[in-house]
Order: structure tokens, then sequence, then C-alpha cells
């Protein structure tokens, strides 16, 4: 069974036809109705399409969230998400299920750099390149498109890589995920069409850097002691400097210089909050993964 899944938000001028075209390589059509003010949810729903509504918008990551949810209940083979706005060709769907059902990857991107697609603006191409080059680094995985949402997901990832995050930023949230469950991720080409659609309704150095910073902080909180831990050194060896500078001048001078030492002061201070809060977050994610490998004797019981 494949299932796509389609999170739409005042799509009225757009989603019938992604549906109707879905149609056509789907077993079942699910939409994700974010909150819009317009007839995107009765037009899904006379076409045939389940509906899923949220009645304020909660986010892209947020109407992902809910239609893996759904996706879990119907358990498919293959999970296909798309976007509503028309840029996704829906013929290019068994393309992305074919390695899922072949058995070949559990998580599939539909890439718009491995075909010769040539629609896309030099600022956007600028954007999802330096985006995917961070999340390729920090996930490890070889990656051309990051930021696409046209994806194919095996029944194993539908239960193990739904995002938590509501923004923008699920994207690369459900890549790094894959990557922390080992789970296969392959690329396919895929044509895109930008033509006459507002693709976005943000600001493209706001939705930038809500992917970057939420990917970090995805990262930063997966590995506390790399990133505070690291941050919270540096910094404190940068105050230290400081400091080594101060005692310095007033060896050889005789004279304090007092901006200069509270400076170093409130550096080595922030640096060994950074550590401290590392060293916390660490304690409590390890504590966390514990309780859910191995729960206390009394809750197996009681679930017994």
């Amino acid at each position: 069974m494949i299932l796509v899944c389609i999170p739409a938000r005042n799509e009225e001028r757009t989603i019938a036809s992604v549906i109707i075209n879905a149609k056509h390589h789907a077993d079942k059509v699910v939409v994700c109705d974010d909150g819009s003010s317009d007839m995107t949810g009765e037009i899904a729903k006379a076409l045939g399409a389940e509906v899923i509504r949220n009645p304020s918008t909660g986010g892209y990551g947020a109407a992902l969230a809910l239609l893996f949810e759904r996706a879990a209940q119907i358990g498919p083979e293959v999970m296909v998400t798309l976007d509503a706005d028309g840029q996704h060709n829906p013929s290019d769907i068994p393309t992305l299920a074919k390695p899922i059902l072949d058995q070949q990857a559990d998580v599939v991107i539909g890439s718009r750099f491995l075909s010769q697609n040539r629609t896309a603006r030099a600022y956007r191409k600028i954007g999802i390149k330096a985006i995917t080059r961070i999340t390729a680094n920090l996930s490890g995985l070889q990656l051309t498109d990051a930021q696409s949402g046209f994806r194919a997901y095996s029944r194993a990832a539908i239960l193990r890589v739904a995002p938590v995050e509501v923004g923008m930023a699920a994207s690369t949230e459900i890549l790094m995920r894959a990557s922390e469950e080992n789970l296969r991720v392959l690329e396919v080409p895929t044509h895109v069409t930008y033509k006459g659609l507002q693709t976005s309704t943000h600001n493209p150095l706001y939705h930038g850097l809500d992917v970057v910073v939420g990917t970090l902080k995805f990262v930063s909180l997966r590995h506390p002691l790399l990133s505070y831990g690291l941050a919270g050194l540096a910094v404190m060896i940068s105050g230290l400097g400081y400091g080594s500078y101060t005692i310095q001048v007033y060896s050889a001078q005789q004279r304090p210089i007092t901006n200069i030492a509270l400076l170093s002061m409130a550096i080595v201070t922030s640096g060994l909050l950074l550590s401290f809060m590392a060293i916390i977050l660490f304690t409590l994610t390890n504590l966390i993964k514990e309780y859910a490998t191995y729960p206390p004797i009394e809750s197996q019981q009681t679930e017994t």
C-alpha cells in the first residue's frame, strides 16, 4: 500500500490537481489542513482524500507530525509526502516508492539537484545548498537536497523519524533522526516547477535561519558535551587570556586594568555556565535514554 500525505495551508488553487494526480499512484491520500482560512480542506474532502484538520496554524513540522501519526495508524508499506502547492510532480511518486518497495532504502528524497531542473531562483539554490551542506556534515549523510518536501518513507521510518520541530526545520530534523536510527537514506532525481507558485509565505532569510537554528538545536540536545561543552571551554580560554593580559600589565606597570579584569571574570563565568549546562544536559539525556531502554520495574509490572 502506498499512502500519500500532503501538508496544506491555504492551497485551494492547487490542492485539487495535486490530489487528483496523486490518486493515480496511491492507494490512499491524506491531507493535513493546517489551519487554512480558505476551502483547502473542503476541496480535499470532496475529492475523496482523508482530511486531518488542525484548527489553528501549527506550522509545516506540526502538520507533518500529524501525518506521520496517521500513517503509523494506517501502516502502509510506503508513505510519500509532497507539497500542496503543485511544485512537485505526482507522477514521480513511483520513482520515490520503488527503492522502498525493493527494500533498498528507508527514506527516499526527491532531489531537485540530481535532475536538470533549472527553475529555482539563484538565491533559493544558494540557501538550499548551504542548509544541505550543514545537514550533511552534522548527519554524515550524502545529500544534495536536504530541504525537499517530496519524500518517501518505509514502515520502519514512519515509526522512528516523526518530527518534533513545528517549523521548516522539521525537514532536516527528520534526516538527522534517520541518521541517528541508522536508516538507509537515498536520493532520486525529481522535477520541480515554481512558475506561478508562491512557494513560501516566509522571508527567505527568516526561513533559512529557522532551519539552521532548528538543526543546530537538535544536534546540541543530542550531543551537549560536544556542543555546549566545547563552546564553554573556548569561552573560558578566551576569558583566561584577558585575565593573563591583565596580570602581565599589572606586573610590568603596577597598575590594574579594571575594565579588562571585569571582562575576563564575566567571560570565564559565562564559560563555566556553558560547561555546567553541558554536564546537566548530558546527564538528563542519558537518564531519559536509560529510562526509555529500561523502564522502572514497577511500571513493567503495572503494564503486565
